[in-house]
């Protein structure tokens, strides 16, 4: 069976060979003579995966000696309630910059816990510089989403808190480009973008922003639950933690973070100027805040949009329908997406707008 090209914002393309080593190990894992999805969460086996998976992740991120990293469940929208909920004391108030949806989702369940700040760019497609004076004494964090991925934009540069924990959604960006996690109280992540499948996702957090939470914290809410009983408190994820462990172990054997970022910035770098050498295609988003992971274009006519998904899906190309709320076309090129299928989705380009009399 051919496989296709997978261009789905989320849940997004694997690396072949990780699904490779799962169908190998699927029925037998390491002759334990059972399925790693069968694996007690206590067993030594599952202990082995859950430490690896940690280890590879700070090494990947050079994640400093006082930062934990955590399992959780519930997609990175739980954590739009679990960061206000240990983080946001009574009478306290926390800065959210909005750049898009998901942020503006953030915002919405942080406000059901405390008082919000909301720091609005003045456009859509807009990522300002911000300085610690742009951000209240008050705050006991500062937030933003670090890459847009509807939008298609994000920080090229973080902004300067002054002091106040930065924490970030990091969704659709994390292992796609070097980041100095110093300058982070908290990371949080989804992982079925970059980092695996559907099901679990990662968090990296500063000691000193564990054991904040009040006693009405739910315990499966606090995130110094998932820290003191290394995320095993009850059963995690564990078949999509064994499969980001091998995600990670793929990168690393693939050049690091520092290898994924060269190939992505060459796989961007071709969409990005097919796009803007055409006089049928366009991008809304400003070459200083584009994203390279989440690439959003049109023709600027919804029925010639509809004809041009219809033909690549005709072609192998899937999940190029563009969000809702932007419309058009979307390419979003993880880490395991092969550069051959951001070459062949241009090739795709460059003929269907030859075909109607473009250059």
């Amino acid at each position: 069976m051919k496989r296709v090209y997978n261009f789905s914002a989320g849940p997004a393309v694997l690396p072949e060979p990780v699904l490779k080593k799962v169908q190998d190990e699927l029925l037998n894992y390491r002759e334990t003579g059972m399925s790693v999805m069968e694996l007690s969460h206590r067993s030594a086996p599952f202990q082995n995966i859950i430490e690896e998976a940690q280890s590879l992740l700070g090494e990947l991120l050079s994640i400093p000696d006082d930062y934990r990293v955590i399992f959780l469940q519930g997609g990175a929208s739980l954590q739009f309630s679990m960061i206000p909920l240990n983080l946001l004391g009574e009478g306290q108030e926390a800065d959210y910059i909005l750049t898009g949806s998901w942020s503006k989702k953030a915002i919405k369940e942080a406000e059901k816990s405390g008082k919000v700040r909301r720091l609005l760019p003045d456009g859509k497609f807009e990522i300002p510089a911000y300085r610690p004076e742009d951000f209240s004494p008050d705050s006991s964090y500062v937030h933003i989403t670090s890459n847009n991925t509807i939008e298609g934009t994000r920080f090229h540069e973080y902004p300067d808190t002054g002091g106040i924990p930065l924490v970030a959604d990091m969704s659709s960006h994390i292992l796609s480009e070097k980041i100095d996690v110093s300058s982070f109280g908290l990371i949080y992540a989804g992982a079925q973008k970059n980092l695996g499948p559907s099901g679990v996702t990662v968090a990296i957090i500063h000691d000193s922003l564990i054991g904040k939470a009040p006693e009405s914290c739910p315990t499966m809410l606090n995130y110094e639950t998932y820290v003191k009983h290394d995320s095993l408190f009850n059963t995690p994820p564990t078949f999509s933690i064994y499969v980001l462990k091998l995600v990670l172990e793929w990168v690393k054997e693939n050049g690091g973070v520092d290898g994924m970022q060269v190939r992505n910035e060459r796989k961007a770098a071709l969409l990005y100027d097919c796009i803007d050498e055409s006089s049928l295609f366009h991008n809304p988003v400003p070459e200083k805040n584009r994203s390279l992971m989440n690439i959003p274009f049109s023709t600027g006519s919804e029925e010639l949009d509809a004809e041009f998904l219809k033909g690549a899906k005709a072609e192998g190309f899937e999940f190029l329908k563009g969000h809702r709320s932007v419309g058009g076309m979307r390419a979003s090129l993880y880490n395991a997406m092969p550069l051959e299928g951001v070459e062949s989705l241009v090739d795709f380009m460059k003929k269907f707008e030859s075909d109607r009399g473009g250059c």
